[in-house]
């Protein structure tokens, strides 16, 4: 074996599962088996790739699935070579695909996946093949660093980095007489003027934008942002509520993918000095329908478009996948079970205020009643209501929507936000002559809110015979399952959990999961966000204290006697079953109130 590894060649099925066997992972009978069954079939498969399709599990504890990530790593290690696992989203293709052609990095299955001043980092499934090298070392002049990625992610990724890197190439070529660092404030009036357009639906200009959705789409960001500087656009994603740049791209092709996706969302092309809103439902490559909603902004070097991603999929979870405990979905049930009353939800932008509506509108809307929402904009198409949206610049307010779906025989309402005076009275209205209403406020907790409506103006016997309830929530990232490990409190643990709970007397776990950072969560240590939630029930004797001079303090005391858990403690609840850290809730949670 030394000394067929000391040769030029591609590694063969035999090879791969005698290092298998020598080291205790497999045994003879299953290799033998495998080795028979492929006997007289082309040997154009990768042998990592036919072993990772058996499904076996390691014979070494901790039997772990032998997957191609696994088997690539446990190879990287046995041939002394750095494991390599391949993100795109690190990977600046314009810069590594220069390092060679296409075909030349195709014929040895290779791929450039990092390029410094004095070296480049080569990915291959082929330790063993190495006439490359020297080829490459004496053309660029620099060192090479082999590296070991899986066949799958080296066969994908030459393909699709290879094919966007001549997209985006062709696509400025196109426009190379166009000065790509002019695309500044004094000429976005110019622009708009003289129809000067880039051809939205060139072939080049739609590979790139379907790759990029794609792409966003496999990395679970909840919004796509497109971003003109004054020498090249920025493209970044938000993934788990943490904005990660992706990309840099000529000015040129972000100013025809802005348009491309302007004109998919039917909003005004040539329009570059408003602000526009649209929507896109597209599909993923698995055929799950997906919307898109589409914001534009003029900025000082062009138009920045914003897509925020909707996965139709937060209609149907359960409250118990949103965050919520028994407790929370007991009062939360409690209050939407009512026939008539104002149901407000608060917290700021990006808390998960709309996926909590949407999520609970859906559990309403048997065929028995008619559930009709006003909002600003439509945040999800859904079937199961009558949804109309805001349009401003026809004088269709929130108010004048909520006064037309009060004639629609309604049984339950939402209105997306309640701004303004006129629109609480309307909602109050709304709620009097028996209707349930559910909406939105920005403030900092639950008790807050009831001083936000007396500070719109609302009176305060209003308030005592609509409002059933405010509930306020954040999200808080949570740890990877697959990573996360235990660890005992460290003392500056123990003074935050301390500082957390106060004057909760809750006591402290033994210890606390941490994140660690794996490929499953693109070494973060969290995948996915969940809520937590503050639930204040307005009682007979919370609504005593709701006067002209109502005492906020006063109301969030009683309110903590009555059962309401604040929302560091609905955190803290998290951090001790191991969903997520302290540091995320001390991140997002204001401080508790004093009992």
């Amino acid at each position: 074996m030394e000394q067929q590894e000391t040769r030029e060649h591609k590694l063969t099925l035999p090879e791969i599962l005698g290092m298998l066997i020598a080291d205790g992972m497999v045994s003879q009978a299953v290799a033998d088996a495998l080795i028979a069954e492929r006997r007289g079939h082309r040997q154009d498969t990768h042998p990592l790739v036919l072993i990772a399709a058996q499904n076996w599990k390691s014979l070494l504890p901790p039997h772990k699935a032998m997957h191609q990530d696994a088997l690539t790593e446990w190879l990287a290690g046995r041939v002394g070579l750095e494991y390599y696992h391949i993100d795109p989203l690190k990977i600046d293709f314009s810069i590594v695909t220069d390092i060679m052609s296409n075909d030349y990095a195709a014929r040895f299955g290779i791929l450039p996946v990092q390029v410094t001043p004095s070296e480049v980092v080569i990915a291959t499934s082929e330790p063993f093949l190495r006439d490359w090298e020297k080829v490459l070392k004496h053309t660029l002049r620099k060192d090479i660093r082999r590296v070991i990625a899986t066949p799958e992610d080296i066969g994908r990724y030459l393909v699709e980095f290879y094919n966007l890197a001549r997209s985006v190439k062709t696509a400025a070529q196109t426009k190379r007489h166009e000065k790509s660092g002019q695309a500044s404030f004094e000429q976005l009036v110019e622009m708009g003027k003289t129809n000067r357009q880039f051809d939205a639906n060139d072939q080049h200009i739609v590979h790139i934008v379907d790759w990029l959705w794609q792409y966003a789409f496999e990395q679970r960001a909840s919004d796509i942002h497109i971003e003109p500087r004054r020498d090249l656009g920025l493209v970044r994603f938000r993934i788990d509520g943490v904005l990660h740049q992706v990309y840099q791209i000529p000015m040129s092709v972000m100013t025809a993918m802005t348009s491309r996706i302007k004109l998919l969302g039917r909003m005004d092309v040539i329009e570059k000095r408003r602000p526009q809103d649209g929507r896109i439902k597209t599909r993923t490559v698995e055929g799950q329908e997906v919307e898109l909603r589409l914001s534009t902004l003029p900025t000082a070097f062009g138009e920045k478009l914003v897509m925020r991603i909707f996965d139709p999929e937060v209609l149907v979870r359960d409250f118990a996948e949103l965050g919520f405990s028994e407790e929370d979905r007991a009062r939360w049930e409690k209050m939407t079970a009512q026939p008539n009353g104002i149901i407000l939800v608060t917290g700021p932008t990006g808390s998960g205020k709309t996926t909590t509506l949407y999520s609970t509108l859906k559990h309403l809307a048997t065929p028995e009643v008619n559930v009709c929402t006003i909002e600003d904009p439509i945040e999800m198409v859904e079937p199961a209501f009558n949804q109309m949206q805001v349009q401003s610049g026809i004088d269709l307010h929130f108010v004048d929507g909520l006064r037309a779906l009060m004639r629609q025989d309604p049984d339950i309402i939402m209105v997306g936000e309640i701004r303004d005076l006129e629109t609480a009275d309307m909602a109050i209205q709304a709620a009097l002559t028996g209707h349930l209403v559910l909406s939105t406020l920005h403030t900092n907790d639950a008790p807050s809110a009831i001083t936000r409506l007396l500070d719109l103006g609302v009176a305060p016997f209003m308030i005592n015979a609509t409002v059933l309830g405010i509930m306020a929530q954040r999200l808080v990232r949570t740890l990877c399952p697959n990573c996360k490990q235990p660890f005992p409190l460290r003392a500056e643990e123990n003074e935050l959990w301390d500082s957390l709970v106060t004057p909760w007397k809750t006591g402290r776990p033994p210890q606390l999961q941490h994140q660690v950072g794996c490929l499953e969560c693109r070494m973060t240590g969290y995948t996915g966000r969940i809520g937590i939630y503050e639930i204040l029930l307005l009682s007979p004797e919370l609504r005593k204290l709701i006067t002209p001079t109502t005492d906020v303090a006063h109301i969030r005391e009683v309110a903590y006697r009555e059962g309401m858990k604040p929302l560091r403690i609905s955190g803290a609840m998290k951090v001790a079953a191991g969903t997520t850290t302290l540091d995320e809730v001390i991140k997002v949670a204001p401080p508790v109130g004093q009992m």
